[in-house]
Formats: C-alpha cells, structure tokens, sequence
C-alpha cells in the first residue's frame, strides 16, 4: 500500500515508516503537521492515511481536523487516526459521515503489530477499526442503562467486537463459534437495540457506536493508558 503518515515525533515517525516499510508497503510522505499532511494526501492519493490525533501548530486536534477535512473533500478517503489516550468522541468525530475506511488506535497498539497491521488494512479496504478500549469504555458506559442491560453476556461479547468492526466470521473465529451462531446474536442484539440490519460492516459499527455514544449519561474523558504500557515501537506523548 501507499501510505501517507503524519506524526510530530521524529523518532516515532521514523519507527512507524520503518515498520509499514518491512512489511512491504510504501511510505509516499512522512510529514510532521496537519497543513503538511493535507498537502502530501492532496499530492500523493494514497491508499490509507495515518495521522496522530494531535499535530502542530497547537497540539490539540489537528490531526483529526485534517483527516475530518480530507474525508470531506474525498468522501472515504481511508485514515487511520493514533492517538495516546482513550477519547470516544474522537471515533465518532470519525463515524459521523456514514462512509467507511475510518480507523482509531492507541498508539500502544503499533507495538501489537499483527493488530496494526490488519486495522490498516481493514482500514484501507474500506472498512472500520476501532480500539478494543475505546469500545470497551463505550460499552461499560451503556451497560449500566438502557437497552444495553437486556443483552446476555455472550451478546455483549459480539457487540463489542462488532464495534471494533470485526466482519461476522472474524467475530466466530476470535469466540469459537459456529458463524450462524454469531447471526443470531447480531440479529438479537440489532432487535434488542432497534438498531438497523445494514449490510456493509462499516454502516453496522456506526450504528452500533452510534448508539452507544446516546446510551451514556455524561461525555468521555481521556483516559490515560496505564504506567509502563507504552508501545514497543516507542513512547508517544
């Protein structure tokens, strides 16, 4: 794939091109800031973006700025947003113009790379990738009210993996279930939540997220990671 990345650390950027490139895909640009980052997309057309959530010059949103201004420009330009801390409302910043090829990560995850790996790829072909914790700070939100407390255990398994855009035989593979299994806890679930059976995975995740944003009482907080779980690849802000 060509890649476009956007990441103010020198040394992070340096380890995440040094990454992709192993693995056999092309670093087209490496910029710093998010003016730079829609220049080099403008120039390049790449297949995926991956930007920190925080750029210069103010180091608070641009990267998500940019990537929300790129996806209006080019609806489904596939980006990849990293960020170091938990922030909800960043995905849904993201999920909010219906189109797929939307991805959020904790940084930590570059170091689980097999992870990385398949969320920029999902990512690339159109598709969602959403942090395991993020999802699950959504769902332990929604679970104390609502419609989520009608879901059986098992079913809030399946819906947390659904957010993380996990396609239904992924989802039978991780819980070792049969896949008509897993459609029926999909069925149950959409039924449960009066959430719409869309057909394309992205669509289904932003209904899923959708909801779950509305179920909580009160906005998200960053949440930082905990000590010492700092990403392989290197330490981010």
């Amino acid at each position: 794939m060509r890649i476009v990345l956007a990441e103010d650390l020198v040394l992070l950027r340096e380890g995440i091109t040094r990454i992709l490139e192993a693995e056999g895909h092309e670093v087209v640009a490496a910029v710093a800031d998010a003016d730079s980052l829609i220049e080099a997309v403008a120039e390049h057309r790449p297949d995926v973006t991956i930007a920190d959530v925080r750029l210069p010059p103010g180091f608070s949103d641009e990267g998500l700025r940019a990537a929300i201004r790129l996806r209006g420009q080019h609806p489904g330009e596939p980006v990849l947003i990293l960020s170091q801390y938990v922030e909800a409302g960043y995905a849904a910043e993201l999920l909010s113009d219906g189109a797929g090829g939307v991805g959020y990560l904790l940084k930590d995850r570059i170091g689980e790379l097999d992870d990385f790996l398949d969320a920029l790829q999902r990512v690339a072909a159109g598709g969602t990738a959403m942090d395991p914790e993020v999802v699950a700070q959504l769902l332990n939100r929604g679970r104390r009210s609502g419609p989520l407390t009608a879901l059986t255990a098992r079913e809030h398994e399946v819906l947390g993996l659904m957010a993380q855009g996990l396609s239904n035989q992924a989802i039978a593979d991780r819980l070792v279930l049969a896949l008509v299994s897993v459609e029926k806890h999909i069925g149950s679930i959409l039924a449960k939540l009066e959430l719409p059976h869309g057909q394309a995975v992205h669509r289904r995740v932003l209904a899923v997220l959708a909801y779950l944003d509305r179920a909580a009482d009160r906005p998200v907080t960053p949440v930082p990671r905990a000590p010492g779980a700092a990403g392989r690849a290197g330490r981010a802000r």
